[in-house]
């Protein structure tokens, strides 16, 4: 219902749809029929605001993400601070990287708490993680051990080089001792096969972004353990398990912000 008092105004509510749209519309009723007035005044729009929803999610809410990380990536939510990305080879490269250093990760974490729970548990008589490069084993010399590692490491990060400047090279008959099919590579950096993938968990590598985001997620936690590990060793000169028992033990008292204060002490 429209009441006119002298020269007034009609204001019309403004109507949604599923991209949310604002309209103010302002009409001048005439003094003639209303027949007249809605045939003669065409409505005019002053006003349209869009909202349109984020498509993705981002490390920082509401940040647009680089248009280089368009979110194809396992694991990406636009994060690139300093730009290192923009170069689509280099992005290449630092994806691998990333893997590579995350998969060192978790195995390394996991190791150390597991040898370290062996050691507090008094099942063997193990060193602490930081002290183990300076055991002396009686079946190799240190020396031996080093050279022994690098020839290995080395062999194998030649192979994953080799396999991202040409993907699937390494698979070709011949390449690999005979060996080929136990190694067969999905696409660099994932190797398939009996012996890399035994439960056969992404045979179709291509559609396997799920997985990809699970081991990528769990690959950075694992690195930024990693990093309190160090944190911890250096500070409190023990092992993890020693750490997480003295807290335990009493933890109101024994956290990390009395073991920073007395540190510094």
């Amino acid at each position: 219902m429209a009441v006119a008092v002298g020269r007034g105004f009609l204001v019309q509510p403004c109507s949604y749809s599923s991209s949310p749209t604002f309209h103010n519309k302002i009409y001048k009723p005439s003094l003639g029929s209303a027949t007249t007035f809605w045939s003669t005044f065409a409505p005019q729009r002053y006003a349209q605001v869009a909202v349109q929803a984020q498509q993705r999610p981002t490390w920082l809410p509401g940040l647009d993400p680089p248009p280089y990380l368009d979110g194809t990536l396992a694991g990406d939510y636009g994060f690139d601070p300093l730009g290192l990305g923009e170069d689509p080879k280099s992005l290449k490269w630092y994806v691998q990287a990333e893997l590579v250093h995350a998969r060192f990760a978790m195995a390394g974490v996991a190791g150390i708490l597991f040898t370290d729970l062996l050691r507090v548990t008094g099942i063997s008589n193990l060193p602490v993680w930081y002290e183990a490069g300076a055991v002396k084993f009686e079946f190799a010399s240190t020396r031996t051990l080093i050279v022994v590692q690098f020839l290995l490491m080395g062999f194998a990060e030649t192979k994953r080089y080799m396999d991202f400047i040409n993907p699937g090279s390494q698979a070709k008959e011949g390449s690999f001792f005979g060996l080929e099919a136990a190694l067969e590579g999905l696409e660099p950096g994932y190797p398939g096969g009996p012996l890399l993938n035994p439960l056969g968990l992404a045979k179709d590598i291509k559609n396997a972004h799920e997985w990809k985001l699970k081991e990528i997620k769990n690959g950075r936690l694992a690195m930024i353990a990693m990093l309190g590990i160090f944190v911890q060793a250096y500070v409190t000169h023990a092992g993890p398990i020693d750490n997480l028992v003295e807290h335990l033990s009493n933890p109101w008292q024994k956290t990390i912000i009395q073991t920073l204060a007395n540190s510094t002490s």
